[in-house]
């Protein structure tokens, strides 16, 4: 009996081994299925041209022109078989281990030259006792050909896709990035993400998800294109007037932000720090930070437009309004002096004056006289304290302070910009809504979402949120911030020939080390739109700590406001000039075209030789306004970067020579 259980029980455990053999031998077999089907050889690599293994192509973003600021390309990821590599090269019997190593190190060492990789990183890959190791991810088929030459034994390639942005640094913070595993992470990429990869549903269409791709069919999953508001001659602007600052003043953060007055577009927006997203892996959190929609502040005498609107919409005062402003204001035993003009008493002065000279002495008397509970109430109207639900991701909500701890001190200071926490995001589109008739409508950035084929799946409609104030209220705000640029503190934002509203800020900022005001570390801003008795456009300006002889506002801001304004309407086809009537009733704004000669030229351009297919002739530019040269620019398929403002006088390449479609011609632009 015990030698009969004996025989079963060994003739179970060799049965039992044999299942394991076999299981073991189906997995490998089922393994080299999947590495053969992803390109490697068992005698060397090489490049396939099969369908890519990536389970989707992600979605192109563009810009309003259609010019490409994020798409996939195709790219391999590179790996080894190092098992099967030191089989191969063991074979060879009359090889030491000394020369098999020194044949891994110069493998290692071609591989990492054509990669720039670290030599001894891959070394000791191929050194591993395993069947599979990654080389490297996402890598350009070129580079991939170079290591396919190579026919290192084990060394092969799947398909895969890599995300480029062709504008680098261009709206960075917009856009955002995507990950080694193929999802958005931040930005646009992380917002948009089930439509970029092409998840989402739209009316009757079908859903493709992951695991429908990979159970039933091995076709490439195709994601949604992204058409945004943001227009590139605009951001273009933002860009270049960010690298201004940052070289003049060398301030610790610096975020510009445009916006469509009447629809919540979003036409640009930038900040600084920043980074290239085609290198984010060398970035911080803090360049990658999208400051417009991010950055908490008080925003100093900008937020005065605010308190004005609303002690005007509650009739509490009215543009002729008298205050006296002895230099300083008494409340709860606190002095409250003036900042962004000066300390002098202005003596009996209208409230008009008031916002002109930007005196905190009025507005602090106006906030008191509304009241804290009425004041709250239009605060939460405006939309501070909440996000705006633009359709980018973690906006922050700024800062209201609790209500029920508002004295009249607090209530004071708030009314021209302090105590309160706000976001350039919030600030803007509440402004937007006294310079377009008071609606405040939610901002945007998408402005619809297309299919491979071109197709319109999905299109944002301008959402009016709520009527804040009247439309007289907004006139009469406006025609006041009209004066604040043409004769106040907002004089150097003032545009000849055309009527320009504006505010000037200058925040102090609070001493992390005492918990008071800073007497040296201030924000500065200037927000303004334009043309004012019909915006087109409205900017706002933010730049913390600058080092300059005179921080104000005006001063450092109150320019870049101008320059990007003037050059955002001249593209629109809005003629600048002192003797340009400012009610703009021969200028079609909504189409960009003037009635009067708008200087464009057909002058035929001789080329230095006939093009070829994918190459075409650079015009001549000259004489163009932004709005022109874009639109000539992209209907050959080039791409263009504008410098300074006004009429185009000088670009390269040259007029008449070939190019490639999709190269990039710079224009400079001025008087």
């Amino acid at each position: 009996m015990n030698k009969t259980a004996t025989y079963f029980r060994r003739e179970w455990i060799i049965y039992s081994l044999l299942i394991l053999i076999g299981v073991m031998i189906l997995g490998k077999l089922f393994f080299l299925q999947i590495i053969e089907s992803g390109d490697l050889k068992a005698k060397g690599a090489t490049l396939s041209t099969s369908s890519p293994t990536m389970l989707y192509e992600r979605g192109m973003i563009t810009d309003a022109q259609g010019n490409v600021l994020s798409k996939s390309v195709p790219s391999k990821d590179v790996y080894a078989d190092p098992r099967m590599l030191e089989e191969t090269l063991s074979k060879d019997t009359t090889q030491m281990s000394q020369q098999i190593l020194a044949k891994k190190e110069q493998m290692a060492a071609d591989i990492a030259k054509i990669l720039g990789d670290d030599q001894t990183r891959i070394l000791k890959l191929l050194q591993k006792d395993l069947s599979w190791v990654s080389i490297g991810r996402q890598i350009d088929i070129e580079k991939a050909e170079k290591i396919a030459a190579l026919e290192i034994p084990g060394v092969g390639f799947t398909d895969n896709y890599e995300r480029v942005y062709p504008a680098g640094q261009m709206g960075a913070s917009i856009l955002g990035i995507v990950n080694m595993a193929g999802d958005g992470v931040e930005g646009l990429e992380y917002a948009y993400n089930a439509e970029l990869k092409g998840e989402k549903t739209f009316g009757n269409q079908t859903d493709t998800s992951r695991d429908d791709y990979v159970m039933e069919d091995r076709n490439i999953q195709t994601g949604y294109n992204l058409n945004l508001t943001l227009d590139s001659t605009i951001q273009h602007l933002i860009e270049n007037e960010l690298d201004k600052i940052v070289t003049a003043y060398t301030p610790a953060r610096a975020v510009i932000l445009a916006m469509d007055p009447k629809t919540g577009k979003i036409l640009g927006m930038g900040s600084r720090p920043t980074f290239d997203p085609n290198n984010y892996a060398k970035t911080t959190d803090d360049q990658r930070k999208n400051l417009a929609i991010k950055m908490n502040y008080e925003p100093g005498s900008t937020f005065k437009i605010i308190t004005g609107a609303t002690a005007l919409e509650e009739n509490v005062v009215s543009p002729s309004t008298i205050y006296n402003d002895p230099g300083f204001l008494t409340v709860s035993g606190r002095r409250i002096t003036n900042w962004d003009s000066d300390r002098k008493p202005h003596g009996d002065i209208t409230f008009t004056k008031g916002m002109m000279l930007s005196s905190n002495v009025v507005l602090g008397k106006v906030g008191l006289q509304v009241g804290r509970d009425l004041f709250y109430t239009y605060l939460k109207s405006f939309g501070f304290g909440s996000r705006t639900n633009i359709d980018l991701a973690f906006e922050e909500r700024g800062l209201l302070i609790d209500v029920s701890k508002v004295k009249n001190l607090e209530l004071a200071t708030m009314s021209f910009g302090q105590a309160n926490l706000v976001t350039p995001i919030q600030l803007l589109t509440a402004i937007c809504a006294v310079a377009n008739g008071g609606q405040l409508y939610q901002p945007y950035i998408v402005d619809k979402i297309t299919d491979t084929d071109g197709i319109v799946v999905s299109e944002t409609v301008p959402k009016v949120v709520r009527q804040v104030i009247s439309e007289s209220t907004s006139k009469t705000m406006t025609d006041i911030l009209v004066e604040v640029v043409d004769d106040g503190t907002g004089g150097r934002a003032k545009i000849p020939g055309i009527k320009v509203a504006g505010k000037t800020g200058t925040a102090q900022k609070i001493d992390p080390e005492t918990g008071m005001y800073s007497s040296t570390d201030y924000i500065v801003s200037f927000v303004g739109y334009a043309p004012a008795n019909d915006p087109k456009i409205a900017v706002l300006v933010v730049i913390d700590t600058p080092h300059a002889p005179v921080v104000q506002g005006g001063t450092l801001a109150g320019p870049v406001v101008k320059t990007i304004i003037e050059g955002a309407l001249q593209y629109y086809g809005v003629p600048v000039a002192a003797s340009t009537p400012s009610d703009l009733t021969n200028v079609d704004l909504d189409n960009g075209e003037s009635t009067s000669n708008n200087n464009e030229t057909e002058e035929t351009v001789t080329p230095e030789r006939q093009p070829v297919e994918g190459e075409v002739i650079v015009p001549d530019l000259s004489g163009m306004t932004m709005r022109q040269v874009g639109e000539t620019l992209g209907k050959i398929d080039l791409r263009y970067k504008f410098s300074g403002s006004g009429l185009a006088y000088k670009q390269s390449p040259e007029a008449g020579k070939i190019v490639n479609k999709g190269d990039t011609i710079e224009v400079l632009f001025g008087s």
